[in-house]
């Protein structure tokens, strides 16, 4: 990569840092858990169950907006990136795509030596953002033109994502998108894109393309599994259409879910932040009464939710 085109990546990483909120980390939140749950514990014999269950569902409240902020300040953060990082000369121009005509169909986009440039501000976004598991660049018409990792560029299993609702929405808006969890036509495992369109043009008509980043959802498990809820407790990530994004349990995390039947997760994206008791199906098969503390987590022109399922007390 010419020293230019590392100044201007070192120039935009720069600024983003400075003009965008760190996340809180995982540590912070345990520990603001943790004082929330306090006054539980210094409850005498003489305190009454109402004051202990107050206590425990402010408690919950504290949790679970704790964790919506962070992962809110996350995917903020990474789809500041791509926005930055699109307003690139090497970004916004696609000079290769002559190529398509002929490695289109085989490389399922351009060759790995095509439009280096661009290739290396998609590993550089990598690199510096670990909630990112992939870039991607896609033509006006749907074609990809380049994946990074390339590896996962030769594994898609299409060649056109005109279909995606991560393609669509973001051209009719003009705007960033936060999609819902999808199946990834280049790792078969489940994903969400954050995209940014790119115009051109005096009045911004023309399209060149649509900028994007694929959410490693495997971070996120580890996060929340770094948590160490209690037995019978659990934390999780839902999209927009209620298929679960991360979850606490490690032997159900890799499972599909939907929680889009719970009234907690209606009302999170709604914008409502609250606690419900409510059946939950646990272990696939078994609905059990559960109190589900649940917050909005808003990006975008989306709006998941994190969900905190308790025992009923």
């Amino acid at each position: 990569m010419s020293h230019r085109v590392y100044t201007n990546l070192s120039i935009v990483i720069a600024a983003f840092v400075l003009v965008i909120l760190s996340s809180l980390s995982i540590d912070a939140i345990t520990a603001a858990a943790n004082k929330a749950i306090m006054p539980v514990n210094n409850i005498n014999s003489s305190g009454s169950t109402h004051s202990l269950q107050a206590n425990n569902t402010q408690s919950s409240m504290i949790i679970t907006k704790l964790l919506a902020n962070n992962l809110q300040n996350r995917l903020q953060k990474a789809g500041a990136l791509l926005e930055i990082t699109s307003k690139l000369p090497q970004v916004n121009n696609t000079s290769f795509a002559n190529l398509l005509n002929q490695t289109l169909t085989t490389l399922h986009g351009i060759p790995k030596d095509a439009d280096i440039k661009k290739r290396q501000v998609a590993q550089d976004i990598l690199s510096n953002n670990k909630d990112l598991q992939i870039i991607f660049f896609v033509m006006p018409n749907g074609n990809v033109y380049l994946e990074e990792p390339y590896s996962r560029q030769l594994n898609l299993t299409t060649n056109n994502l005109a279909y995606r609702e991560h393609f669509q929405v973001p051209i009719k808006t003009h705007n960033t998108y936060l999609g819902n969890v999808v199946t990834s036509a280049s790792s078969g495992r489940s994903q969400a894109v954050i995209a940014v369109p790119i115009y051109s043009g005096k009045d911004n008509s023309t399209l060149i393309g649509v900028w994007a980043g694929g959410i490693d959802f495997h971070v996120l498990n580890t996060e929340l599994q770094s948590l160490n809820l209690p037995a019978g407790e659990r934390a999780v990530y839902v999209g927009h259409n209620g298929q679960k994004v991360a979850d606490s349990n490690v032997n159900s995390s890799n499972k599909a879910e939907s929680f889009g039947n719970l009234q907690s997760f209606k009302n999170a994206i709604d914008g409502k932040s609250g606690s419900n008791i409510e059946e939950v199906v646990v272990n696939g098969t078994t609905a059990s009464k559960m109190f589900v503390t649940y917050h909005p987590v808003k990006a975008f022109q989306n709006t998941w939710a994190v969900l905190l399922i308790q025992k009923a007390r």
